[in-house]
């Protein structure tokens, strides 16, 4: 029996704004043990037994972070697999390419363990059992589902009835009067998002139940690229193929309307960590009840979570209470905490207006390394840019922009017009707009240096990329 969990890394960040962005999303979120919790999905995955490899499901452009994620915690190397997707298309896509890819690799008797990679689990021997009850649901052939014994009546969650391992129907989210009743009755369970059924079961279902899923889906694998190597294998999905995918729940696309779904109810310490309450409820709380992260002063504070991220700043407060406060280097949120849900309307009004905060922290991770926007105005940029020991930028170009390079620290390998150079410490070297040009550090050391940009515009996109390591041409 090979079990192949499976980790679906996505999302938008909009209810953790601003820790979570569109391209920094709630997985990656560090928590107060310094792991993510997309590295908590890895190992809780990776510790399980029969472990054939780890496939993740994610955002072309968030697989260099999910990679530098995973190398801090896969001590055992572990083989891993990726499918990229260009864009999200709900979990219905995600889950039918995982399926048909394990189908490919290893068999329809695979399991796949559905694994969200931004809930956190507290309790790993109950998640465990719990798992091996589902592996011999699933290896009769049922599509089984993880329903959380709920110790509160939540309105965020959709709710399981059953009866036993029969699932009797689903609930979507309910007034909280109803909510009530559920829990009261011991019949109904929290929807938590965890499945396990074999690769061949469930596709065989989806072929019943939406056919259309599956047939988009196999025809963009077919026009999509596998590429092996280094314990590790990829496949990006085709872009316009995969627009054709219908935009559609794994839920509503077939656990709802599948006679043959099991559930495993369980108390597992499970929490999709949805909210900024969510974080308060798993920090250290004081006297007072306030959760306190970073530089902060409290004067006559209760109940209230106040997170400063490595900012520079003190946070002070005075006399508030049941405050949500998070800074960051270039966003401030203050919220009551009975209006958490409602972030996620900050977050749309800044994408709707093309804010860079929705989107991107001030410092930026790329395949390379990181830059950092230290100070912009009229016509001029400075970044500071560290990149990796032996990892280049892409020989580019700008058509609106100059640069001045200076090295801080390391050594710098240019490609400057048709020169090529070694630039130092404490050295330097222009770029003319309109020159093609290329970064690269050939030392073992990490590379640090600051740009300054000038010119009528200095936004990210004016770039034009003629080779790139990293598949961005």
């Amino acid at each position: 029996m090979k079990l192949i969990p499976t980790i679906l890394c996505g999302g938008a960040g909009s209810r953790l704004w601003p820790i979570s962005r569109e391209q920094h999303t709630k997985p990656f979120i560090r928590l107060a043990d310094g792991e993510s919790l997309l590295q908590k999905a890895f190992l809780r995955g990776a510790a399980l037994q029969d472990v054939t490899e780890i496939l993740t499901v994610t955002n072309r452009d968030l697989q260099f972070k999910t990679l530098d994620d995973y190398s801090e915690v896969n001590k055992t190397e572990l083989p891993t697999s990726f499918i990229l997707e260009p864009f999200g298309r709900n979990t219905a896509a995600a889950v039918a390419t995982a399926a048909l890819q394990v189908m490919q690799y290893h068999g329809d008797d695979a399991l796949l363990l559905v694994l969200a990679a931004d809930h956190l689990i507290g309790n790993h021997p109950a998640f465990a059992e719990a798992v091996n009850q589902a592996i011999t649901l699933a290896s009769e052939g049922k599509l089984v589902t993880f329903g959380i014994t709920p110790n509160a009546p939540e309105t965020g969650y959709g709710y399981i009835e059953a009866d036993g391992n029969n699932v009797k129907r689903f609930v979507e989210k309910p007034s909280l009067e109803l909510a009530q009743e559920y829990v009261a009755s011991g019949h109904f369970y929290w929807n938590s998002g965890i499945f396990c059924f074999s690769a061949g079961a469930l596709i065989r279902e989806m072929t019943e139940h939406c056919p259309d899923v599956v047939e988009c889906v196999r025809s963009c694998l077919e026009s999509s690229q596998t590429v092996q190597g280094n314990n590790r294998k990829q496949v990006e999905l085709d872009k316009i193929l995969f627009a054709t995918v219908p935009d559609i729940s794994i839920d509503y696309a077939v656990m709802e309307r599948s006679s043959n779904v099991a559930v495993i109810p369980c108390d597992i310490g499970w929490d999709d960590i949805g909210s900024w309450t969510a974080m308060d409820r798993l920090g250290d709380h004081d006297e007072a009840g306030n959760t306190v992260i970073g530089d902060t002063i409290l004067h006559d504070v209760q109940n209230s979570y106040i997170h400063s991220e490595s900012t520079g700043r003190l946070v002070g407060a005075v006399g508030v209470n049941n405050l949500i406060i998070v800074d960051t280097p270039d966003a401030l949120l203050i919220a009551d905490k009975s209006r958490v849900q409602d972030v996620k309307v900050i977050y749309n009004a800044l994408k709707q207006q093309g804010h860079e905060t929705y989107k991107l922290h001030r410092t930026v991770s790329r395949p390379w390394g990181t830059y950092t926007v230290l100070e912009e105005g009229p016509r001029f940029k400075i970044k500071r840019i560290e990149v990796k020991p032996g990892a280049s930028l892409s020989l580019q170009m700008h058509h609106h922009r100059s640069e001045h390079w200076i090295v801080v620290s390391g050594m710098a390998k240019v490609i400057n017009g048709e020169q090529e150079i070694l630039v130092s410490t404490n050295e330097s070297t222009y770029i003319p707009a309109g020159h093609q040009h290329r970064l690269e550090n050939p030392g073992v050391l990490d590379l640090v240096m600051i740009e300054v940009q000038s010119g009528e515009y200095l936004g990210e996109d004016d770039i034009v990329r003629f080779h790139d390591n990293y598949g961005r041409v």
